[in-house]
């Protein structure tokens, strides 16, 4: 029978030798990407390489950025899986240009070089301006809780380390009088012997017991920096009511004490981690800050661990303005919802004649409420008061709608589109130098569509 299919020969030959660069479409991302990273200033991992052409030959830092800002782009941060994706994935093979680093050496350089890495957000951020992309007119402030690569149950307090300090403590002392037993009568029997090696439960014991001593040192140096925290803030009550002639209003700050409470958690994998409450329940995690403009592209990122959005407020719109007065764009309004609210906040915006500040005094549903009522119950201040007077306006209330429009989206896109389950890294540097990486595939990808709609538009 003459069947009439297409040629099929998994053995054929090419005359030519082929060329990677035909098998990737000429508006693939992968390529937008390696054009891109083309054009930043990566002399601060470069340098990090020895200059002398010693030692076993390095991946090229641009290829490896490349890849993963690519990674990051389509949601695969995890470096088996871009270990993998190297050898079967057409655009990883075009980045990578006939490299196939293995998964420990992609690790390594993102663990390696997280500073180096978070100084791409800067520089991609400028590039959005170049293209027209960021337009600050209004800007919007919010937070999303991350999951910390470790487990709340291995949460412990102060009491329960100190106790369990106490036993291990106890059980190695009873297993080095058993070893000295032990060699004692196997020296009467066989002699000398060599006798370094420690028996596995003691080992492991001793292991256990300094984890436990640095939970506890950790616990001990968090209450000595409060301490000094509440020190300060009694000194600069005392001089501000001294300059003023007037008690300060408001909750006296406590006298500072540096001892660690019982109750006094800490996570013994990830110590900077925090407990963090979501709309799902408890999560051991960070709290990830964001500032977003109108066209949804990230300004200023950051990661804390504190739980609330408070004292987060003005180290952000610094960062953002920051940002901004690089490439010479100025912000007129700010949005935060009510987890930014308090009179520090809002003296600290008063200051500021440039920016319009619209934060809600409430939460969503007493917003709603307080709509049609004169409800002021929550209102503690004369800042308070004018703020929940000018949200009540409905002009400002559809002002205001735009924060949902504008920053919630993000975290949505890296969360649900993009898969930001949680952080890979323990420790808060290595979480704040991870989401800058989200962040700036965030922004890679609004230029890339930027860019195709901008040629889908003059076409």
């Amino acid at each position: 029978m003459n069947y009439n299919f297409r040629s099929y020969n998994p053995n054929q030959l090419y005359l030519l030798p082929p060329s990677l660069d035909d098998w990737l479409p000429q508006d693939h991302l992968a390529r937008f990407i390696s054009e891109t990273v083309d054009q930043m200033d990566l002399s601060a991992l470069i340098t990090a390489y020895r200059a002398n052409g010693q030692g076993s030959a390095a991946y090229h830092p641009a290829m490896m950025v490349k890849v993963l800002l690519y990674a990051y782009c389509i949601g695969i941060p995890s470096s088996r899986k871009i270990a993998r994706a190297m050898i079967d994935d057409v655009a990883f093979r075009w980045l990578g240009t006939g490299n196939f680093p293995d998964f420990r050496t992609i690790s390594e350089f993102r663990r390696k070089h997280l500073k180096a890495l978070r100084s791409l957000f800067p520089q991609i951020l400028l590039l959005c301006k170049t293209s027209g992309l960021v337009k600050a007119g209004v800007i919007a402030l919010d937070g999303t809780k991350v999951k910390a690569n470790a487990s709340l149950s291995r949460n412990k307090t102060y009491e329960q380390l100190s106790k369990e300090e106490a036993w291990i403590k106890e059980k190695v002392d009873a297993l080095f009088t058993q070893a000295e037993k032990i060699d004692q009568e196997e020296d009467r029997l066989y002699g000398d012997r060599r006798g370094d090696e420690l028996p596995e439960e003691l080992n492991s014991a001793r292991k256990r017991l300094a984890k436990i001593r640095k939970a506890k040192e950790y616990l001990e140096e968090e209450a000595r920096k409060q301490e000094a925290a509440k020190a300060e803030e009694i000194k600069a009550r005392k001089r501000e009511e001294s300059q003023t002639g007037t008690k300060k209003r408001g909750r006296k700050p406590k006298a500072p004490d540096a001892t660690v409470k019982d109750d006094a958690k800490v996570n013994m994998t990830d110590p900077e981690s925090r407990i963090q409450k979501t709309s799902r329940g408890y999560i051991q995690g960070y709290n990830a800050q964001a500032v977003a403009t109108e066209d949804q592209v990230i300004i200023a990122c950051e990661v804390v661990n504190e739980a609330n959005d408070i004292h987060q407020l003005k180290p952000m719109l610094e960062q953002a303005q920051q940002n901004l007065s690089e490439i010479d764009v100025s912000s007129k309004t700010v949005l935060a919802d009510a987890g930014y609210c308090s009179d520090d906040n809002l003296e600290y915006l008063e200051s500021k004649a440039e920016i319009e500040a619209l934060i809600s005094t409430r939460k969503e549903q007493e917003m709603k409420k307080a709509e049609s009522t004169s409800d002021n119950t929550r209102c503690r201040s004369v800042r308070y008061k004018s703020m929940d007077r000018k949200l009540k306006k409905p002009v400002i209330r559809f002002i205001y709608g735009f924060r949902k429009w504008i920053i919630e989206p993000v975290f949505a896109h890296m969360k649900h589109c993009r898969g930001l389950t949680g952080f890979l890294l323990r420790g808060l540097e290595k979480a704040k130098g991870e989401f800058s990486l989200w962040c700036s595939a965030h922004n890679i990808l609004k230029l890339y569509r930027y860019g195709s709609r901008k040629t889908a538009i003059s076409a």
